[in-house]
């Protein structure tokens, strides 16, 4: 059936507010008086996490994997490194947080930091991409959340594996591949971009391939010194093996 309802991460950044950063609920049902505007915020209960991506906790429907519900929100924070949990199954129009992880578990047990962009893998655990470890300096690579108690795993790659850089990843089961792009450093972003970075190699600019299941480093691309690789998307076909970045 069609969605009735959406969810939008909303941050104060640079508005000079200073009030924590939210999850909005857009009515999505044409036949609603509220059709095309916000009905619900939760508010997150931190200051200055920044929301920027999100993801459901399911298998990848690669695997035609229909049967399950997705009934929970995964928030990670750019800047603070925080995880929020949302519970969107119990009242779609106005969830509730159900579980944190503070940012000293995501540094103590993984040494990663700046948490961006969150997949659920095919057994269903939860992938995230991390842009720095705790310093702020660059570095790559992946957390893990349980799929069903939310509790963070750990690391996905083996550490010899660990990219200089991330930022976005997406992956491809029928091919046994995951593709996952360099970033920027957190230490610098801050001051803004200039353009003159990218010769210096303060921004990544690789492409990464891995092996899924193995989860291994298998190439890695140079795309030159005036590219940034940010998003990575694959084909909705499941079968194509081409993706675009």
């Amino acid at each position: 059936p069609r969605e009735e309802v959406a969810y939008v991460t909303c941050t104060y950044r640079e508005t000079c507010i200073d009030q924590p950063d939210f999850l909005a609920t857009v009515d999505l049902n044409p036949r609603s008086p509220c059709y095309g505007q916000v009905i619900h915020r939760l508010p997150m209960p931190n200051l200055k996490d920044e929301l920027h991506a999100s993801g459901w906790s399911t298998g990848c429907t690669c695997l035609d994997n229909i049967t399950t519900k997705r009934t929970k929100l995964i928030l990670p924070c750019l800047i603070s490194s925080r995880i929020y949990v949302v519970d969107v199954g119990s009242q779609c129009r106005a969830p509730k947080l159900c579980k944190m992880i503070e940012p000293v578990d995501v540094f103590w047990k993984c040494n990663k930091g700046y948490l961006n962009v969150p997949r659920s893998l095919p057994c269903g655990d939860i992938l995230i991409a991390n842009v720095g470890d705790p310093s702020g300096n660059a570095k790559g690579g992946f957390v893990v959340l349980d799929g069903e108690s939310f509790e963070l795993k750990g690391n996905w790659e083996n550490e010899c594996e660990t990219p200089p850089s991330g930022y976005d990843f997406w992956f491809q089961p029928r091919h046994n591949v995951l593709v996952s792009s360099a970033g920027f450093v957190m230490k610098r972003a801050g001051y803004g971009f200039d353009p003159n970075d990218l010769k210096k190699g303060v921004f990544g600019r690789r492409l990464n391939v891995w092996n899924l299941s193995c989860r291994t480093l298998t190439q890695c691309f140079d795309l030159g010194e005036d590219s940034l690789p940010l998003c990575v998307r694959f084909l909705h076909n499941p079968d194509a093996a081409e993706g675009y970045v």
